[in-house]
């Protein structure tokens, strides 16, 4: 499981049941499992894509194509990519906004990975925002040192002042607010999801750090292992060099 089942979760329950048409942004490791998950929920039968650089969304497109007997485009702008989608898929590394509110359509559902990809004006635009989880891990955002950066990500920066001051900073989105409800409230009844065709919903798909597939794969390993099941594997077998 990887975190693309996560916007296939999302997509499921707050997209429209007959969404046909993928809008991806970017064309990265997330751009793929995001794509393979969504088509898995919804009945997809064409996916534009957009990526800054030309050769990385022909080959995505290229690569998508067969890989999901489907339709892919790849197009020269991200507003092209949304026009007429029903799912949009946030997919980048991007630290500033990828897309605006004047290109939402009514009825579209929009999945993210970082929550700089859409900017206040966005969340404004959405009729109805879920998250995905709770984060569990909480860190002194406060400590000398310790800058933020725009997506929310903190760290130990080397530097003086004003090179610090170069990093940009995190400003505070709604689509932070803890009183969001998760997926899990959507699924149960306690977060009113998607009521119509014409409501603009959106996915946080942050909240969870992970942390649930470490917990799974340490499990299945122990089992394994008092099993006497399966043998040692190459640690070079689990490197790879995408962002996945």
């Amino acid at each position: 499981m990887r975190v693309g089942a996560c916007a296939g979760l999302g997509t499921k329950y707050l997209a429209r049941q007959n969404s046909k048409v993928l809008a991806m942004i970017g064309s990265g490791g997330m751009a793929r499992t995001y794509a393979e998950a969504i088509k898995h929920v919804k009945p997809i039968e064409v996916m534009r894509v957009f990526s800054p650089t030309k050769a990385n969304r022909e080959a995505y497109a290229a690569e998508m194509t067969e890989k999901l007997d489907m339709e892919v485009i790849a197009v020269d702008s991200p507003e092209k990519a949304l026009k007429g989608a029903d799912v949009v898929a946030l997919t980048t590394d991007s630290l500033v906004p990828v897309i605006k509110a004047d290109w939402l359509e009514p009825g579209m559902h929009i999945n993210n990975v970082r929550n700089n990809e859409a900017g206040p004006d966005v969340l404004k635009r959405a009729d109805v925002i879920a998250r995905l989880g709770t984060s569990t891990l909480f860190a002194d955002r406060n400590a000398p040192e310790v800058t933020t950066g725009s997506d929310g990500m903190f760290g130990y920066i080397a530097g003086n002042a004003e090179e610090k001051n170069k990093i940009p900073s995190a400003p505070h989105y709604e689509i932070d607010n803890p009183g969001i409800g998760t997926v899990p409230d959507v699924m149960a009844g306690r977060w009113i999801g998607r009521a119509n065709d014409q409501q603009i919903t959106f996915l946080n798909n942050q909240g969870t750090q992970g942390l649930q597939f470490a917990a799974v794969g340490g499990t299945a390993y122990n089992l394994a292992r008092a099993k006497g099941l399966g043998h040692p594997l190459p640690l070079e077998w689990f490197t790879q060099n995408i962002r996945d």
